[in-house]
């Protein structure tokens, strides 16, 4: 029985050492923080986030292009998707 006990409690131990690897493990990640607009981290790849001129935020590819689909679909003039202000189309 204290064989039984022994290994039940270096089982807990191990599982408490890989729950706090999972939870505390960091994803890549740089110094530009999350999309302003959906709050998930910025993509690594440059190309795919957006700096907006009119307000100097850097929003993801993702709500950049649901953006310029809205304004496609409803025929709306074209805005910043973070402070919407009329932007030039490019």
């Amino acid at each position: 029985e204290s064989h039984k006990s022994q290994h039940e409690e270096a089982c807990k131990k191990r599982a408490v050492e890989l729950r706090d690897e999972l939870l505390f493990k960091q994803p890549e990640s740089r110094h530009d923080g999350d999309c302003p607009i959906c709050c998930l981290p910025m993509p690594l790849d440059l190309s795919k986030s957006v700096m907006m001129m009119c307000c100097s935020k850097l929003i993801c590819g993702g709500c950049y292009y649901a953006n310029k689909i809205r304004e496609i679909q409803g025929r709306i003039e074209h805005k910043c998707p973070f402070c919407r202000k009329p932007t030039v189309a490019t």
